[in-house]
């Protein structure tokens, strides 16, 4: 049993060697609290009276199931083993005097240990709880909402890992980058200091949130993980929002207040992307093959964007700072508007391809395949470039072509897609001047080397 000599000092040892997955157990403890909140879901309209959310609660099961995966690697083998024994000889062999006395030693949770203990003891209930309901397949929304009830009174009342004791948690939210500190140390006024440091670090910590989102797996578990953090930075995002509209009023040099906004506006844009766009009724989404490309897009938007403030509001104090030189994969606006401009001049050659190919049946087909295949491509890698205006005409000519069938390329119902199609490429040429037309380009002519492999890779 967890007799008191028995709890030392291991959760100390413990975090200094898994640092990394106590800071993610702070991250999906704070996205199951949020989650559970209607309005940072991204739903349509709809009545809540009759709405299942069965799909909703999958996702918090299997992020819960994180949060016990967390649990069993960074709680010592030795001390796991002894909480199982204390279990089964609580249900078996202790009186029920001698059992109320263990819990209430536990619940004092007066040392770290208890407390993760507590973490431990009451995520395994609640999977199995959760895991009870979602076997009922259709899931209210009171049945819904009390779940997170439950769920958010144990992680707040938890006395060392409730994640919300403070608005930034010192232990993992710190500007690590030197060249970041070095600016702030250069800021003579003490308000301003204070206001730009706090920035810097809610733009640090969207990066921390974002480096546990896993793009790289189709697993369940890993994609529902990365889901409810990204619904976690929605909420996030909103209040560092409004926490920027109060730092404005109070700044008084109006070159910072600018910027300020600049930044205040591209996040409004680009959060409208994510999750009015993106991740729009995500969840009547999940069995689809996009599931995925969905969540990778959001993430490389968000990313991109966290990383482009910070290096906006640096310049403006160290102008000869590049992106590269704080961020090891920072891609920069200029290579972002080449990649977008080529990429959209690939698809816009695909069409006139295919208008080409548009008497023979044979040959439309298998160029029909290519642009399809390339469009995979396109979904997977360019969409997060797109501007928030541009983004939904892709996405409706990307789903109708989608759809089409065989017999409808090669039958002659073709043409009236054809139509389609080609009003699309004139909406293409648009929008290719428009990008042509950024001042990072003026001098940059397309990458033809480029344009001609990809060509050939989806021929």
């Amino acid at each position: 049993m967890l007799q008191k000599e028995e709890i030392g000092s291991w959760v100390s040892d413990s975090k200094k060697t898994n640092k990394i997955f106590f800071s993610e157990l702070d991250v999906l403890l704070c996205a199951l609290d949020r989650f559970f909140n209607i309005e940072n879901l991204t739903n349509s309209n709809e009545d809540l009276t009759n709405k299942n959310f069965y799909d909703e609660l999958v996702t918090a099961r299997d992020t819960i199931l994180r949060v016990l995966g967390i649990l069993e690697v960074v709680i010592p083998e030795s001390k796991k083993n002894a909480y199982w024994f204390q279990k089964f000889a609580e249900s078996k062999f202790l009186t029920e005097r001698r059992r109320d006395a263990l819990r209430q030693d536990l619940y004092k949770q007066d040392t770290p240990e208890k407390a993760l203990y507590l973490l431990y003891d009451s995520f395994i209930n609640l999977k199995g709880v959760i895991t009870d309901l979602i076997r009922t397949g259709n899931i209210s929304y009171m049945g819904f909402s009390n779940i997170g009830r439950l769920v958010s009174k144990e992680i707040r009342e938890n006395t060392f890992f409730n994640p919300f004791k403070k608005n930034l948690n010192p232990e993992f939210d710190v500007i690590s980058n030197v060249q970041i500190s070095d600016i702030v140390k250069t800021i003579q006024d003490r308000e301003l200091k204070k206001n730009i440091s706090i920035i810097y670090l809610y733009l640090f910590r969207f990066l921390r949130f974002l480096s546990f989102i896993d793009i790289t797996t189709q697993r369940s578990v890993s994609l529902n993980s990365s889901l409810i953090i990204l619904i976690l930075l929605k909420s996030e995002i909103s209040f560092f929002q409004g926490y920027i509209d109060k730092t404005v009023k109070k700044i008084k040099g109006p070159d910072m207040e600018m910027l300020l906004k600049s930044i205040a506006y591209q996040l409004s844009m680009e959060t409208r992307r994510v999750y009015l766009q993106e991740l729009k009724d995500i969840h009547r989404k999940k069995a689809s093959v996009h599931f995925r490309g969905k969540i990778e897009n959001s993430h490389g938007i968000l990313k991109n964007l966290t990383e482009q403030s910070i290096v906006q509001l640096s310049q403006f104090y160290k102008p000869d700072i590049t992106g590269e030189k704080i961020f090891e994969s920072f891609v920069t606006k200029l290579e972002q508007s080449l990649r977008l401009r080529e990429d959209i001049f690939v698809l816009h050659r695909f069409i006139n391809i295919l208008e080409n190919y548009a008497g023979n049946p044979n040959d439309r087909l298998k160029i029909f395949v290519c642009l399809r295949n390339y469009m995979l491509y396109f979904e997977s890698f360019t969409f997060r470039l797109l501007r928030h205006d541009d983004y939904e005409e892709f996405v409706l000519f990307f789903n109708e072509l989608n759809t089409v069938k065989k017999d409808v390329i090669l039958g002659t119902g073709f043409h009236k897609l054809l139509e389609k199609i080609l009003h699309f490429k004139i909406y293409l040429e648009t929008t290719l001047r428009h990008i042509g037309n950024r001042s990072e380009l003026s001098d940059k002519s397309l990458d033809m080397e480029r344009v001609e492999s990809l060509i050939k890779q989806y021929m």
